[in-house]
């Protein structure tokens, strides 16, 4: 999917909640209906097929109870997207990337071949269909996530490049694919956030690190190799403790400065001056330069998304505009994460997930000045956002009253984000009954319609979608927080879960009036505006 991606570490968050969230988006042209439900826990053997590839999997004996955000046309898969399961684990899947030739020639793809007269079927790898429902419901924390994904990836292939985060109460996980069966991972530092738009992402990684106590690194295991033999890695490493005289015949020749990245491969190596090169390399290796891609369409697809979170999030610590900005939207070298300079909330994270780069040259609404830039970059509230899937995780609530799992779906720049409690058996049939067939009785069709009446007439509406947007956050807020109080005291898990189901039912029941009024209004507002409007009346 065509997604955008925000994690936010406890520290860098208002409340120390870890906080993950993607825009699931479809792809240009067509839209995908998207419906929330509870898949109960289960025992027994069993084997997952997937739809697309083919590929068949064993899974584990016990598997709990999560919720997902499945496709509610049959047809292609269940898509699961993301979820929470019953241990307060949260996961998003995915974020499709980019890579370049020389990995993919390296490892190509695992892609599904049909039959024909003379070869048999052979399966496919791992993708998007399949990664939330083999990793979610058998993993007990986010580091337990990258390692299931990771071994199903080495195991089955992917016929595909993605993004993957994992979080829990303490950590957040971000794994990206390379090639078809090479995977790497990053913590998010905790005082951090991180932003995704389409793009293998991370910047910086340590092999020392992935290889060794896996703190804040992980990787397949033959990583390092794979990137040796096929002389992916482009970083120039430079010794910092060597100083040249300002009388050398040559000052500005640093040629004798660089590592060779190699020595890093040397198990023979002796001289310490070889064994400190060795470290660096391991420890200061550009893996967006070895397998990500700077092509012209990430810099109208992908790159500006990424300058206008981390623009939002640190105003003042670069210059971001302008001849002389420390950043462009179109910069190859955008930072992976950054220290936010205020705490993140929820209602920043829903901001950014819906821009359209207001207040930027950009903005494809834009009515007034220079128009020549408008619509330029692709925007992150797009006409074809599926639903904003957000999990946060409290540290300071009870076990089993900890996850958050706000939704929104249809057009961000349009929609309102609601809170739900996710361990529950199901959720309520606004948010759980979308098919095929457009309806006001779901949240996803009545998104839906407010978002194409509100882009038609959008100077107009923007007033009706403002406060629309504030009442359900606002009420659904002291929905949350009053609840809260009585989870806080609650000890039965059977209480607790029919407190958090009326919650939903209450949280639900707002969205249904709020989207009701509001679809109304801009239908009034839009009908208006039709070109066969006249101004007299028959009276």
């Amino acid at each position: 999917m065509s997604c955008t991606t925000i994690l936010v570490g406890k520290d860098a968050s208002y409340d120390g909640s870890t906080m993950i969230a993607r825009n699931d988006d479809s792809g240009a042209g067509h839209f995908t209906p998207k419906k929330m439900v509870v898949l109960p826990a289960r025992e027994g053997d069993t084997e997952y097929t997937s739809v697309l590839s083919h590929v068949k999997v064993s899974l584990p004996y016990k598997a709990y109870r999560c919720t997902i955000m499945p496709n509610a046309v049959k047809g292609k898969g269940l898509w699961g997207a993301c979820g929470v399961n019953e241990k307060e684990v949260g996961m998003t899947a995915t974020e499709t990337i980019t890579s370049n030739p020389r990995v993919l020639g390296a490892d190509p793809l695992v892609e599904y071949q049909p039959a024909d007269d003379t070869h048999p079927e052979v399966p496919g790898g791992i993708g998007e269909e399949d990664l939330v429902i083999l990793t979610l419901p058998y993993i007990n924390s986010a580091r337990e996530g990258v390692q299931r994904l990771g071994a199903l990836l080495e195991k089955y292939g992917t016929y595909e490049m993605n993004g993957i985060a994992f979080s829990d109460k303490d950590e957040i996980w971000w794994l990206e694919t390379i090639g078809g069966h090479h995977w790497m991972a990053r913590r998010v530092p905790d005082d951090s956030y991180v932003v995704m738009p389409n793009q293998l992402g991370i910047d910086e990684f340590d092999f020392e690190d992935a290889l060794g106590e896996q703190a804040d690194f992980m990787c397949s295991s033959d990583l390092l190799e794979f990137v040796e033999r096929y002389h992916l890695d482009l970083t120039q490493y430079f010794n910092d403790e060597l100083e040249l005289e300002e009388d050398d015949e040559d000052p500005d020749n640093t040629a004798s400065d660089v590592i060779d990245f190699r020595r890093g491969f040397d198990d023979d190596s002796d001289t310490n001056s070889e064994d400190d090169e060795s470290d660096q390399a391991l420890s200061e290796f550009d893996p967006r330069a070895a397998f990500g891609s700077h092509d012209d369409a990430d810099h109208v697809y992908n790159t500006p998304r990424a300058w206008f979170m981390l623009r939002y999030f640190n105003p003042t610590d670069f210059v971001w505009d302008g001849p002389d900005a420390d950043y462009k939207p179109e910069s190859d070298d955008l930072p992976w994460c950054l220290v936010p300079e205020k705490k993140i909330t929820p209602e920043d994270v829903k901001y950014v997930l819906s821009s359209h780069f207001q207040g930027t040259p950009y903005d494809p609404y834009k009515s007034y000045g220079d128009k020549s830039l408008a619509g330029a970059y692709r925007s992150i509230g797009i006409n074809r956002n599926d639903f904003l899937g957000f999990i946060q995780i409290r540290p300071y609530m009870p076990e089993g009253s900890r996850a958050i799992e706000w939704v929104a779906f249809a057009s961000n720049a349009f929609n309102a984000m609601i809170p739900l409690y996710p361990q529950v058996d199901r959720f309520p049939d606004y948010l759980s009954n979308t098919t095929g067939k457009v309806s006001t009785d779901n949240f996803y069709w009545t998104s839906r319609l407010i978002a194409a009446l509100s882009d038609a007439g959008f100077r107009k509406n923007q007033n009706h979608i403002e406060r629309y947007q504030l009442l359900v956050q606002s009420k659904a807020n002291r929905i949350i927080n009053t609840t809260d109080d009585e989870l806080r005291v609650l000890g039965d898990p059977e209480m607790v879960r029919k407190v958090q189901e009326k919650a939903n039912a209450a949280v639900a029941e707002l969205a249904s009036k709020a989207a009701s009024d509001t679809l109304r209004q801009v239908l009034d507002e839009t009908s208006n505006l039709m070109k066969n409007q006249f101004a007299r009346s028959d009276a």
